[in-house]
Order: C-alpha cells, then sequence, then structure tokens
C-alpha cells in the first residue's frame, strides 16, 4: 500500500509527498468539491435509490485548515467553510490526482 510520508499546508494547497516518492498538490476548494462525504456525494440504499448529494459545485476561496489521519488508510480535512465530514481515502486521492 502506498502511504503518504509527508503531508503540509503550502499557501492555499496541500501537498502529500507519498511513499512511492511521487507529489500531489491539492487546491482547498477542489478537494472540498470532491468530498467523498454523504453531504456531497448522497447516499444509496439497499436497492440503489440515491438520497441527498448536493452534487460537486464550487467552492471559490475554501481553504484547508488541517486535516487528521484515519487509520492507515484516510485523511480527513478540516475546512474553512465548516465541512469535515468526508473521508478521503489514500486510493481515492491518489485517483483524482491521476496517479493511479
Amino acid at each position: 500500500m502506498i502511504l503518504p510520508v509527508d503531508i503540509q499546508l503550502v499557501g492555499d494547497e496541500v501537498a502529500i509527498r507519498w511513499s512511492d516518492t511521487k507529489e500531489s498538490y491539492f487546491k482547498g476548494e477542489r478537494l472540498r468539491a470532491v468530498s467523498p462525504s454523504a453531504e456531497t456525494q448522497g447516499e444509496h440504499d439497499i436497492l440503489g435509490n440515491k438520497y441527498g448529494g448536493a452534487g460537486p459545485k464550487k467552492f471559490s476561496g475554501v481553504n484547508v485548515l488541517g486535516w487528521e489521519q484515519v487509520g492507515n488508510y484516510a485523511l480527513r480535512f478540516d475546512f474553512s467553510d465548516g465541512h469535515r465530514t468526508g473521508l478521503y481515502s489514500f486510493d481515492y486521492l491518489r485517483k483524482i490526482d491521476g496517479l493511479v
């Protein structure tokens, strides 16, 4: 499994250096727009019906204020608009950065 070895806030970006030496840079507003949270993506019941989820929209000026590692598989970001419920798996972060 490829893990983050260094995470830093650099201006309005989150910089992640991975154990395979690749690097990712994410603007806070982009991370907020692609949040894997139920608030953004919605939830599906066992029949496949989707409930909620505003879907992607613009979050101009939203920044990442901090983060927390969740287990050995994800990061949870604290955003300046108060959002903090999405768990960004390491695989998801690499996917949205085009590293997978």
